[in-house]
């Protein structure tokens, strides 16, 4: 999918701040080749602060990406040309690049940002759209012919499971701030996010999913984290859980899911995302009154378009005065 200009009032949720890189990895500002296409939304957005948009030449120290689809072009256009230092992705998962990052990071030290935390905050919307449409079975009120019986669960006073702990789940955590529910964060380390009630590593989330109403999953999908919800996971969870998940299908074992729903142990579930994606119209999921699925639209191009391309202005400012990058990739922890 390539991205196209459009408004919003949205701003990037950052878990920290930017930071300058090492010497040894600062890139050298040059001219910048906007990919596979040359969006003149984004192309704007690179002359905004200050830099050169041309094709791809002995000049090009920079590229901004703009297609995840198209993803398998890059490595052979970075191949083609060592003399390229910078690659601005364009969303916050990287898993389609995962492969090419790896590889660049030892043989061509590339820099990469992302646009981890600049959609955060139509994303966690989403989240809280879902979480409450489950809890008041609005899924199966929607597809109803009669009256029926009266039926639905608060939120105020929950207990919230939130897998990941990047912008999403920082600004979930703001947004369920005024239902007064109890919030565990799961994530990679033990270090504390601030607002949260508990925080704990992955390897404790069989240990918290049994008291959870809520779980949320918004991590980034690595080689670690593939299908972390599996039969075990989903058989932890109490029959009358709610679980949402606005990250990537992969972290969900779909078969797994399919057999926890026939079996009723959870009571819903709220997928933006699926594995496979597109969801096929003959898929199993489609016929659980209990499940609510929504074409990945958490974070549509009019919404994602203009934080890009700020993300695009800053990190270009950046690129040119060896200053402070936002959404810089990890290459050891894949996000």
């Amino acid at each position: 999918m390539t991205m196209s200009g459009g408004s919003s009032r949205h701003t990037a949720v950052l878990v920290s701040p930017g930071k300058t890189t090492p010497n040894s990895r600062q890139p050298t500002p040059g001219k910048i080749a906007i990919l596979p296409d040359a969006d003149p939304f984004f192309v704007r957005a690179v002359e905004a602060s200050g830099g050169v948009v041309e094709p791809v030449s002995d000049e090009t120290r920079g590229i901004v990406w703009l297609s995840y689809s198209r993803a398998s072009e890059l490595p052979e256009i970075l191949h083609e040309n060592p003399q390229i230092e910078w690659v601005q992705l364009p969303w916050a998962g990287v898993d389609a690049f995962s492969k090419t990052i790896s590889q660049s990071d030892s043989e061509q030290s590339l820099l990469w940002t992302s646009a981890k935390g600049a959609y955060a905050q139509p994303v966690a919307e989403h989240a809280l759209a879902l979480i409450l449409s489950l809890l008041r079975r609005i899924p199966e009120r929607v597809k109803a012919k009669s009256w029926g019986a009266k039926f639905g669960t608060s939120l105020y006073g929950l207990s919230v499971v939130i897998v990941g702990a990047g912008g999403i789940a920082v600004e979930l955590m703001r947004l369920l701030r005024p239902f007064e529910v109890n919030i565990t964060i799961v994530r990679r380390t033990d270090l504390a996010l601030p607002g949260a009630d508990q925080t704990v590593t992955t390897e404790r989330l069989i240990d918290v999913l049994p008291g959870a109403d809520v779980v949320v999953i918004a991590a980034a999908l690595t080689d670690e984290t593939i299908k972390l919800f599996g039969s075990e996971q989903l058989g932890a969870m109490k029959p009358s859980a709610i679980l949402v998940n606005v990250a990537r299908g992969g972290l969900i074992d779909t078969a797994a899911l399919v057999e926890a729903l026939n079996a009723d142990q959870i009571a819903g579930v709220g997928l933006d995302v699926t594995d496979p994606e597109p969801l096929p119209s003959s898929h199993e999921l489609w016929n659980f009154d209990k499940v609510l699925i929504t074409p990945h639209s958490a974070d549509t191009p009019e919404m994602t378009s203009p934080l890009l391309a700020e993300r695009i202005r800053v990190n270009v400012r950046a690129f040119l005065n060896q200053s402070e990058f936002e959404g810089i990739v990890d290459p050891e922890v894949g996000y």
